[in-house]
């Protein structure tokens, strides 16, 4: 493993999520048929389904810190394989943040206000966190992981209201 002993994980939890997200767009497509966003929104979360199975498929290199004991400053150069992590990376959360901004219309055209504004905010925790995090901001990885962790979370919130038929 390129990621050292554990880092099988997140090359399975990014695979799992991924699967997921992919086969949850099929049941998003269902419930918003014929509703604004449901043309967009469930394309996005397929897209970013597979953009995590991507993500998983090709494992980036150890960098700026990660994992434990890798060197703490950008490789000199990076293998094909981390530049596939990376577009599949921008593709997911690009596909994410669209998503949420997206299901933010649905919400408002459909009069739910509170859950149209958890979906823009969700969307933009993801926007800035991601942009902080490619700019070299400082703890960007922490950014990052706070807006990703957003985002999906309101995924799944938004997910669960629809299974529930709330």
């Amino acid at each position: 493993m390129r990621n050292g002993g554990p880092g099988w994980l997140q090359i399975v939890n990014f695979l799992i999520a991924g699967t997921l997200l992919a086969i949850g767009a099929t049941g998003l497509r269902r419930v918003l048929h014929g509703a604004p966003g449901g043309t967009w929104a469930p394309r996005l979360v397929r897209i970013v389904g597979i953009g995590m199975i991507a993500a998983g498929a090709f494992v980036m290199d150890p960098v700026d810190g990660f994992p434990v004991g890798a060197p703490s400053a950008q490789a000199a150069t990076l293998t094909w394989h981390s530049y596939a992590h990376f577009a599949a990376g921008t593709v997911t959360f690009t596909s994410l943040v669209a998503a949420c901004y997206v299901l933010g219309r649905h919400f408002s055209r459909a009069g739910n206000r509170r859950y149209a504004i958890a979906s823009r905010v969700a969307g933009t925790a993801l926007l800035i966190g991601n942009g902080w995090a490619m700019g070299g901001g400082r703890a960007g990885t922490l950014t990052l992981a706070v807006g990703a962790i957003t985002a999906m979370l309101w995924t799944s919130v938004v997910a669960y209201r629809f299974r529930r038929g709330l």
